[in-house]
């Protein structure tokens, strides 16, 4: 299986409206979870892994809030490209990229040291979900802290490939318990909410606000919303509405879900 940054890499969206789309949805999400993490801290500035976090697109808009962020991803050039985001944005003295990943996490960041923890992009991406989701929740404050949890969803994945004509690669990732469509597929796991609330309590975890992102985005074309500059806005607020719905988040291309530690809710 291919190493979790090259994985993630070749299954990572294009650039442009639809993935600025799916980042304002999470962060909305995200900024209010810090507002909530920090009143229950105590505390205005938090501290805070992104693990998988890459070059920054989440952590730089953390530390630009005021909080420490920790940045643990595989990827030297990823690191690299971190540094000079965060230096570029003024948040040079919060951020700390480290080079790790799911399987030494701990020992490259620290254990029970952190208030939230960002795992975007990663558990559809390591050999065991699992094992990573045990350490992330490992990094979190025993006293009370956040986990962040963005991952491919199985719905989105069906839908896409029946629009695609792929029928028999659809009920492939129906019947497939990794959610994969076939060997070709370059995301080795993809997530139900029932999947992904079932890894969270194996965890030690208790699953919270769960969202769909990507419901719509992933299926308009970008010439539509190139050609109608207001179909972007309207876009944004279709996805923000449907989002927290059940029905909707089953077909969605990427599942959001915070969870906490048990008590903590």
């Amino acid at each position: 299986m291919p190493s979790e940054s090259r994985a993630r890499a070749a299954a990572a969206p294009l650039p442009g409206p639809h993935a600025a789309l799916r980042a304002g949805v999470v962060w909305e999400v995200l900024r209010a979870a810090l507002v909530r993490r920090a009143e229950a801290a105590g505390r205005q500035a938090l501290d805070v892994l992104d693990t998988g976090g890459g070059s920054g697109s989440f952590a730089v808009p953390v530390a630009g809030l005021g909080h420490r962020v920790t940045v643990v991803d595989p990827s030297p050039d990823a690191l690299f490209a971190l540094e000079r985001r965060a230096a570029e944005e003024g948040v040079a003295d919060r951020v700390t990229g480290v080079q790790g990943d799911t399987h030494d996490l701990l020992d490259v960041a620290g254990r029970e040291r952190y208030d939230l923890v960002l795992c975007h992009g990663v558990l559809e991406h390591v050999d065991d979900p699992a094992a990573a989701l045990r350490a992330v929740a490992g990094a979190l404050r025993p006293a009370g802290g956040t986990v962040s949890l963005l991952v491919a969803g199985a719905g989105g994945a069906v839908l896409s490939r029946a629009l695609a004509g792929r029928f028999t690669e659809a009920r492939q990732v129906l019947a497939d318990p990794a959610g994969r469509w076939g060997e070709g597929d370059p995301v080795p796991h993809r997530f139900t909410v029932e999947r992904l609330a079932e890894l969270v309590g194996a965890a030690g975890l208790v699953p919270g606000e769960v969202q769909g992102v990507g419901i719509f985005a992933d299926l308009v074309p970008g010439s539509l919303m190139d050609a109608e500059p207001a179909a972007l806005q309207a876009l944004t607020s279709l996805e923000a509405e449907a989002a927290a719905l059940p029905a909707f988040q089953a077909i969605a291309g990427r599942l959001h879900l915070l969870a906490g530690l048990p008590g903590d809710q």
